[in-house]
């Protein structure tokens, strides 16, 4: 019985080992799963896309981030089969000494078995029993038969289990065996596809040295035309805010008035931070919030408003949440930028080609407030993701669910 006990221990301390492990590696799995994920993004959206003229900046910054996804995806296979590697070790050791308990347990049923046989042929259970010299002598040597009877059952069937058990484990050994295996020859193939794209990088990175001041002359307008856009939609806002508590007989400007209404909308949308749904079906960031250095010209740096995320051609915009039109902003260049309130939070959403919805409209979940644009020199269809509470910037990564 003690000898039972220690081998379900045994197999307890299998158990949560193997949930220790299982945890990070199931984490370093969907991590794999979602980074391949991004690299057919990236290839999808960044490289299939028809470009009318080669934009050697823009080309740059596509194998760069082609080339980051990847080192991502070869740190997380060697993180992956790192641990592998320590779970076969300490698998194999496990059934080691779990084959040195299963022969004992063999060999110590062996010889009851041989006892037993040996016991049968010097006297009968009968004979056993009839030379008891009393009932009670009897009766107790009866008990003991069954006992012995019983334990030689279980033996037996606790023989069979863990031998089943011993097989599981084998196969389980092997399987993350040809696991790792499969892993390593994906790291080697991701490392061959990054010294391709290493040769591109250079070539585009010795171009643009060549015409370095070119570049950030029309990088600095770039930028130029963007602030002065952020600057539009900031006093737009900032005029709506003053506007609507003026209704209300106050002059606050810094911040919305809320009615209980538009309160509980806000409580709302702060409650599913972390889980709005992205602005479009599908798409690749390319560009994170706030300042940051310029992926393709050292020594500038970059303000982003909010997040630039590539989708697929004809890609429409879709509200994150619940709210009403707030305004639709027209640029210069025609491109249309839809502002929608939620409370005291807003969500505008930049770079659309046509509107399908206009100023008061109420809004729910997953409505499509129009068609991104496609800009036809780099092939790319680019929606401009932005976040307010008020007046004040927020990181809109922070608020949408993680891919």
């Amino acid at each position: 019985m003690a000898k039972n006990i220690s081998i379900l221990f045994f197999y307890f301390l299998i158990g949560s080992c193997a949930l220790t492990y299982g945890q990070t590696r199931k984490q370093l799995e969907a991590e794999r799963k979602k980074l391949k994920t991004e690299i057919k993004q990236v290839n999808s959206l960044l490289f299939e896309t028809q470009k009318k003229e080669k934009n050697v900046l823009e080309n740059l910054k596509d194998i760069n981030q082609k080339i980051e996804v990847r080192e991502k995806l070869i740190k997380t296979i060697n993180l992956e089969a790192a641990i592998l590697l320590k779970e076969i070790n300490a698998n194999q050791q496990k059934i080691n000494d779990f084959t040195k308990k299963l022969n004992a347990l063999k060999a110590d049923y062996a010889a009851m078995i041989y006892k037993s046989y040996k016991s049968k042929s010097q006297q009968s259970r009968a004979m056993f029993l009839f030379s008891s010299q009393n009932f009670h002598q009897a009766y107790k040597r009866l008990q003991y038969m069954n006992q012995y009877t019983s334990y030689r059952k279980k033996q037996g069937e606790e023989i069979a289990i863990q031998t089943g058990v011993f097989t599981k484990m084998n196969d389980s050994l092997e399987f993350q065996k040809q696991l790792k295996d499969t892993l390593i020859a994906v790291e080697r193939d991701q490392k061959k596809q990054i010294e391709a794209d290493k040769n591109i990088q250079e070539v585009l990175v010795s171009l643009i040295k060549k015409k370095e001041k070119k570049y950030v002359i029309e990088l600095k307008k770039k930028q130029k035309d963007e602030a002065f856009i952020a600057g539009k939609i900031d006093k737009l806002i900032k005029e709506e805010i003053a506007k609507a508590n003026a209704k209300k007989g106050s002059k606050k400007s810094n911040g919305f008035i809320l009615s209980p209404e538009a309160k509980a909308l806000a409580v709302n949308f702060e409650l599913n931070k972390g889980k709005l749904p992205w602005p479009v079906k599908s798409g690749l960031v390319t560009r994170r919030f706030g300042n940051q250095a310029h992926p393709t010209l050292g020594g500038i740096t970059i303000n982003s408003t909010g997040l630039h995320i590539v989708t697929d051609k004809g890609g429409k915009a879709q509200s994150v949440f619940n709210g009403e039109v707030l305004n639709v902003l027209i640029t210069s260049e025609g491109r249309k930028n839809v502002l929608v309130r939620h409370g005291n939070y807003i969500t505008a959403y930049n770079n659309l080609e046509n509107v399908y919805v206009k100023n008061g409209d109420t809004i729910r979940t997953g409505q499509e407030l129009g068609e991104i644009f496609t800009d036809k020199v780099t092939g790319k269809t680019k929606l401009i993701f932005v976040l307010f509470k008020n007046a004040t910037r927020l990181n809109p990564a922070l608020w949408i669910l993680k891919q």
